[in-house]
């Protein structure tokens, strides 16, 4: 079945999970989850992305946000292709790191939020990564220890979420802290990694008991919430698909960059793009492959079109300097 286009309009609320390739680790140490976590709070703070709550895992990482003016898919791309090239780099690897289309579910925000708080900081606690919830309390790499107060993450928005459990910051805390506890014994929550109206309304039983009864709800693989919720955003994708700002904003940026650098340089940019081999024209090309790639996230492909040569002149070019 081919896979729905992404619903990414600023603004929205999505429960994002990565994971690596066929299972395999994402991160083998503590500076390859410092890294992460530290690309993961800049991303964040430069595209005014808001990061409610997050874990990292060994091999998967979950993460509630609300996206940025940018969307998801530009933050995503760029965290995503800037930690897989420092992280094969480091490790003096090759190939992919991430499995090729991170999972992304917008979210209702009512009913969920709170769920989906709990349910994202206890992974550490389920995985056998803590064994006790105050060893939880004050583990780095996840977001509950900085709602508790015990680490500092400047990046993550601790004030939205504590709005949801008290009026006051230590009232909040407290109660907050109670509703984790009492989560620990709920276990996995497979309605709450994923979309669709089963997920959405608690099992099959809940929705053959509607049908029964002569309601029916709208569904969607991409979207956890009410039929009606499902509808409006529906709805509203069907209006900005074709215009959305992500793939415009890159594409400015992009242009940006190439144009500035080649006016620092004075190389004109159809010499960049001719293939010249001379070897300032070369070094320029060498930079902003980099750049293209590591910082914005561009694709290998779409790289080697915006400077003029084969996705495998790219490609040797990333391996060069790994």
């Amino acid at each position: 079945m081919p896979r729905g286009a992404r619903l990414d309009a600023p603004g929205t609320l999505h429960h994002v999970m990565i994971r690596g390739i066929e299972g395999r680790p994402i991160v083998d140490d503590e500076k390859d989850r410092e890294d992460f976590v530290s690309r993961l709070g800049k991303l964040a703070t430069e595209t005014g992305t808001s990061i409610y709550a997050w874990a990292l895992m060994s091999n998967h990482a979950h993460i509630l946000l609300r996206s940025g003016p940018t969307g998801l898919s530009y933050l995503m791309r760029r965290l995503l292709a800037g930690y897989a090239v420092a992280y094969n780099r480091r490790h003096r690897r090759y190939g992919y790191l991430f499995q090729n289309r991170y999972k992304s579910i917008i979210c209702e925000e009512d009913p969920y939020f709170k769920e989906l708080v709990r349910y994202i900081h206890l992974n550490p606690l389920r995985a056998g990564l803590v064994d006790t919830l105050g060893k939880l309390n004050r583990y780095k790499w996840c977001g509950h220890s900085a709602l508790l107060g015990t680490r500092k993450n400047n990046w993550q928005d601790q004030k939205y979420v504590l709005k949801w459990f008290g009026a006051t910051q230590g009232a909040a805390r407290k109660a907050y802290l109670q509703f984790v506890r009492q989560g620990i014994k709920q276990g996995r929550r497979p309605e709450l990694v994923g979309g669709g109206l089963i997920r959405s309304l608690g099992g099959w039983s809940v929705v053959k008991s509607l049908r029964k009864s002569g309601l029916f709800e709208k569904g969607d693989e991409r979207i956890l919430g009410s039929g009606d919720f499902v509808e409006n955003i529906i709805q509203q994708a069907d209006e900005k698909i074709k215009h959305q700002l992500p793939a415009e904003a890159l594409k400015k940026e992009v242009a940006a960059i190439i144009s500035r650098e080649c006016k620092k340089r004075k190389i004109n940019i159809e010499v960049l793009r001719s293939g010249s081999r001379l070897r300032e024209v070369t070094r320029l090309r060498t930079f902003l492959a980099l750049c293209l790639v590591n910082d914005l996230g561009l694709s290998l492909a779409e790289s080697a079109r915006q400077l003029g040569v084969s996705t495998s002149a790219i490609a040797q070019i990333l391996r060069r300097l790994h």
